[in-house]
């Protein structure tokens, strides 16, 4: 496994990447990206999830099913998350509609293209992020209910306090990014 930190990465591109790899040469198995914005506690809830990584359940050349889905999101259904299928997308989001998953069937069943797989975010939408985590197809459903159970902590079926105090941990202070690419920047540090 590889880590790389991009430092001094504007708030809506990639500034984290996690990939996997069966050996230190081999091709990636999946990877995880994750924007620059993306919240302190959540990222502390992905490293520990990385750390707490015996069991994996990695099978590269095996079709993403309806099993691994509901894996990954039951922590999302428990909550109360609101459940939408729009075309290819399969979607949870938050009660208060300020965080949400994303899962890209169409993406899911084409293992040749570069296309990511899962996208976790909070803000209005996905298309338009304050922060924004993606996976490719590959990615450990187990991780993946990690940071599901994470969300569905930080924002789930409580109520509002006074001044959203919840919302607060979850978005980050820089205005919503149009998109979230994977560019990286000349200068960066591992």
């Amino acid at each position: 496994m590889r880590i790389e930190r991009v430092h001094e990465t504007p708030a809506h591109e990639t500034a984290w990447t996690v990939a996997a790899y069966e050996t230190p040469v081999s091709d990636r198995m999946w990877v995880l990206n994750a924007t620059g914005a993306t919240p302190g506690p959540v990222l502390q809830d992905l490293l520990i999830h990385l750390a707490d990584g015996d069991g994996w359940d990695t099978a590269i050349g095996v079709p993403v099913d309806e099993k691994t889905v509901t894996a990954a999101t039951q922590p999302l259904s428990d909550a109360g998350w609101k459940h939408t299928m729009d075309g290819r997308w399969i979607r949870w989001t938050s009660p208060d509609g300020d965080a949400g998953v994303q899962f890209d069937a169409f993406a899911a069943q084409h293992p040749n293209q570069n296309l990511a797989t899962w996208t976790i975010w909070a803000s209005p939408g996905p298309e338009r992020p304050t922060w924004a985590i993606t996976a490719s197809r590959h990615t450990p459903s187990s991780l993946l209910t990690g940071l599901a159970e994470t969300l569905a902590q930080k924002t789930g079926t409580r109520q509002a306090q006074p001044g959203r105090e919840h919302r607060t941990r979850l978005a980050a202070s820089a205005p919503a990014a149009r998109s979230v690419t994977a560019s990286r920047p000349a200068s960066r540090s591992r």
